[in-house]
């Protein structure tokens, strides 16, 4: 067991031993700056005028806006005419059949923002082409568009006045070329080499050692777990994600799709304090996440190392830790690392199954996704915590009777009703999800639209809650792992997890840029000795205790109905 945390030490060492340099070469794509991947401009111009995009046309917030919300719509219908129509389609070795349109609205939705809930199992649900061509393809771009919003608001603070965020397509595509792709494929060469699957042929048949003849599904599928987890995307080629053999062969496998989900979100805070020459600011974020962080993993490292106390009562030897559900190769406190690193940054994919976990692990992994901004996905982590950002300065103003100012800007009533608003959001739509779910449960409502709501749960009682928050929290987070004894592939919860997912993708990413977008066009205040300093640790643990408040206030009755009262239930 020792040795088990001292690896999910090294490789929280090593993710930020690789993040630190990689922020400085984010900060050098967008600042313009020669870096070692400059030979990719003339793909980057081909680009330009074949899309008819003037890359030196700079953008206002509305602007900016506008683009990335129109080139999304595009998406949208795209992959959702290939999902329908995918039994039609070529690269279909195995006949899988069309998606219906309540799950292809899902599934393009899911992955069109980021999120990566599957209601289907990968290998049987999907085609070759389908996994390529709309899901991959829409994990580098989703991931971008995170990217492409982030540097938008970094543009918005590196000036004292500016009414220009830059050029949405010129930030999205370098993101792409410059920083996606490349990594994804030296990701995908080592996981190619360590037994990941890249051939093109279908399922295979083996003899086991007990005699049974079992089909094994393959596929091209090195690539999309290399960008799945880089992107902070999630999903998985396989039914179970990454606790698959095939999509995670070993520990050095594991390792490496560890430091692949945190890198980029770790390395856009260092970017952040060097794009804006305010180092401090960005240590002080990288601060407050990362006690985030240990709030969250020490307790569930040690409920999962320590077992179930109602399998100890029986005299089962519990030595392991509490291993249902989770991989051998692995062991409990690499699976409990995953399981807190996949929800706070929103990656979503898994190593063991969450549905699993004990009670207070659960609540840790939920609290990651209520939160969702200690590091956060790609660029809306960062997003997200300056909203929390704004509220601290707001409050921290009426505390010492001045007028809140954030980076020379005054921040009025409209930007904190702004930021009231997407806080509100969130907990309307995690609770008014679960609620929703719960009440047809409860009445056992017989509905012609959706399977009979009392077959939805395989687990009665509070964890069978548990289940219901967890997706309701998991789709607005924009995560998609899940507690997987919930039945989900039915129009209920299709279209309800889908409209969760449009509103808590695009609102917390148009609020945060519009924000600043609009303080950014406000007069410049120089600092004063009265001027309150952002980039101080006390103003560090202020934002920090904003947001356990926010939390707790917000969320404590939902988690006292499900993951904890089950934690008493079987203490």
């Amino acid at each position: 067991m020792n040795n088990e945390i001292i690896g999910v030490i090294f490789i929280y060492i090593i993710t930020l031993a690789l993040a630190i340099p990689l922020g400085m070469y984010i900060a050098k794509v967008f600042s313009g700056q020669k870096t070692m991947l400059g030979f990719m401009a003339p793909v980057e111009n081909f680009i330009y005028r074949v899309c008819g995009i003037k890359p030196g046309e700079p953008m206002n917030w509305k602007q900016f806006l506008k683009a990335m919300l129109t080139i999304n719509m595009l998406w949208f219908v795209y992959g959702f005419l290939l999902l329908i129509f995918q039994d039609k389609l070529p690269m279909n070795p195995d006949g899988n059949p069309a998606q219906t349109g309540d799950l292809a609205f899902n599934t393009v939705i899911s992955f069109m923002v980021n999120c990566d809930l599957q209601h289907y199992s990968g290998e049987s649900g999907l085609t070759y082409l389908t996994q390529l061509f709309v899901i991959t393809f829409l994990q580098f771009v989703s991931a971008a568009t995170g990217i492409a919003a982030l540097i938008g608001v970094f543009n918005a603070l590196k000036e004292k006045t500016t009414n220009s965020l830059g050029n949405f397509w010129v930030i999205f595509t370098k993101s792409i070329t410059r920083i996606l792709l490349p990594i994804s494929i030296v990701i995908a060469v080592l996981l190619a080499f360590n037994g990941t699957p890249t051939s093109y042929d279908g399922k295979d048949s083996i003899v086991t050692l007990q005699g049974d003849t079992v089909s094994v599904s393959r596929g091209p599928a090195a690539g999309m777990v290399a960008v799945k987890h880089l992107g902070t995307n999630g999903g998985g080629w396989f039914g179970v994600n990454s606790a698959h053999p095939l999509e995670n062969p070993n520990y050095f496998t594991n390792a490496l799709e560890l430091v692949a989900q945190m890198i980029v979100p770790m390395a856009l805070i260092f970017a952040l304090g060097i794009y804006i020459k305010r180092r401090k600011f960005s240590y002080v974020i990288f601060g407050v996440m990362s006690l985030g962080l240990l709030c969250l993993l020490i307790p569930t490292i040690v409920y999962e190392i320590n077992g179930n106390p109602l399998l100890t009562q029986l005299g089962i030897d519990q030595t392991a830790g509490a291993m249902e559900g989770k991989e051998v190769r692995f062991g409990a406190a690499a699976s409990g690392y995953w399981s807190i690193v996949t929800t706070i940054i929103s990656t979503g994919s898994v190593n063991s199954m969450h549905d699993s976990s004990m009670p207070l692990s659960g609540m840790m992994q939920m609290l990651g996704m209520m939160v969702n901004a200690f590091y956060g996905g790609c660029g809306v982590g960062i997003l997200n915590y300056l909203i929390y950002v704004i509220i601290a300065v707001f409050i921290s103003g009426l505390m010492v009777g001045r007028t809140p100012e954030f980076m020379g800007h005054k921040v009025e009533a409209r930007e904190i009703k702004l930021a009231a608003f997407v806080t509100l959001l969130s907990a309307f739509l995690i609770k008014g999800g679960a609620a929703l779910a719960a009440y047809f449960v409860a009445h056992h409502a017989e509905m012609a639209w959706a399977v009979k709501p009392g077959s939805w749960l395989n687990n009665p009682s509070y964890h069978g809650f548990s289940e219901m928050l967890y997706e309701f929290t998991s789709a607005t987070a924009n995560n998609g792992s899940g507690f997987e004894g919930l039945g989900d592939n039915n129009i209920f919860w299709n279209i309800s997890t889908g409209i969760a997912l449009i509103l808590g993708r695009f609102l917390p990413i148009i609020v945060p840029v519009a924000i600043m977008g609009i303080l950014a066009n406000k007069k410049f205040i120089p600092e004063s000795a009265g001027t309150l300093r952002t980039d101080s640790w006390t103003f560090g643990l202020m934002t920090f205790a904003v947001i356990l408040i926010l939390t707790a206030l917000s969320f404590f009755p939902a988690l006292a109905l499900g993951p904890i009262a089950e934690y008493f239930s079987i203490k």
